[in-house]
């Protein structure tokens, strides 16, 4: 009888599933590596072995024979002090850990900038990364799609170099903008101005190329614009510089929520109702929606889901699997009370 001494348990090896299986080591290290070209039921038995003898394979040899990383970067070309205060990249990478969690992926984020670009292509090109996201580019933002030739990438929204030949994951941006203002001017808004994106950025082009056509079927003036850069100051500063032209304005469709935010503080600091004096619709239907008083309509960004589907995308491309190159996301518009 084989006396229990309590030590430690051996730490199972590749040798020890081998010889479980009846198989040799290269044929557990096949389906380890999930490789075709073992017979099913060997692979069965295998499978078996690993399960009784609670083998893990070493990660770090896996990834060398493979010669990957098994991470994935996440570079967002803004400030740091802009990621942390807009909802939108936290929902973003909320959605892109959640489909990495069944992943062997990891996730990296580098907030970076065209000012000095070189250390983080480096970064990327180092052998630190399988593959990229990228949210929030501009239309200087070079770097990122000149690396693609170099990493499989994906971006959130069509980048505005490059975009014939990448991976992006977006919603209809104009549609959805086209279909925000109707719901002003289809209510008797005649009066219809709006607070544009940033005219380097995909969305901010979008949205307001949407506004103008619902404006333009509506008879409306196409006059009444103003730009913000995505935040909360930016959208009450525009906001003051449209009620202080003079002219007459009974709405608003802004660019994203959180400058739809700032543009209440400007409308109600002016002694102004919402939305019986200015009607106002937003965009991305995040926390800054629900926030502000009255409640503010608006179109619903599906965020995490964009997320899960730029990690999706990216994943197949590393591992070599067919993925579409242009997915779009539905939208839908939210109607609360300020309309």
């Amino acid at each position: 009888m084989t006396q229990d001494t309590g030590g430690p348990r051996p730490v199972p090896t590749l040798e020890m599933v081998a010889a479980l299986a009846g198989v040799s080591r290269a044929t557990v290290s096949r389906v380890v590596n999930d490789s075709p070209s073992v017979d099913p039921e060997l692979a069965q038995s295998v499978k078996k072995a690993i399960l009784a003898l609670d083998y893990t394979p070493n990660r770090a040899a896996r990834s060398l024979a493979k010669r990957r990383a098994n991470a994935v970067t996440l570079i967002v070309p803004e400030s740091t002090s802009k990621v942390f205060a807009d909802p939108f990249f936290a929902s973003v990478v909320q959605g892109i850990a959640l489909f990495l969690t069944d992943t062997e992926y990891t996730l990296n984020m580098v907030i970076s900038s065209e000012s000095k670009p070189e250390k983080t292509r480096s970064f990327l090109l180092g052998g630190n990364v399988d593959g990229v996201l990228v949210v929030s580019h501009h239309s200087g933002d070079h770097s990122w799609t000149h690396l693609s030739g170099s990493l499989p990438m994906v971006f959130a929204g069509r980048p505005l170099v490059g975009g014939r030949e990448s991976y992006y994951v977006e919603v209809d941006n104009e549609q959805a903008a086209y279909s925000a203002t109707r719901q002003l001017t289809d209510s008797g808004r005649r009066h219809v101005a709006t607070i544009a994106g940033p005219q380097d950025m995909p969305p901010g082009i979008d949205r307001l190329a949407g506004w103008r056509t619902a404006v333009r079927e509506a008879g409306l003036a196409e006059g009444l614009v103003e730009v913000g850069d995505f935040t909360l100051a930016s959208g009450a500063r525009a906001m003051h510089r449209l009620l202080d032209r003079g002219t007459p304005i009974d709405a608003v469709f802004v660019g994203n929520d959180q400058m739809a935010a700032g543009a209440y503080t400007a409308i109600q600091g002016r002694g102004l109702r919402i939305p019986e004096d200015v009607a106002v619709v937003g965009f991305d239907d995040d926390s800054f929606a629900t926030s502000v008083t009255p409640a503010l309509t608006t179109v619903h960004h599906p965020i995490i889901e964009l997320g899960k589907k730029m990690a999706e995308t990216l994943v197949n491309l590393i591992e070599g699997k067919p993925t579409e190159r242009v997915t779009r996301m539905p939208t839908s518009l939210v109607l609360r009370d300020s309309v």
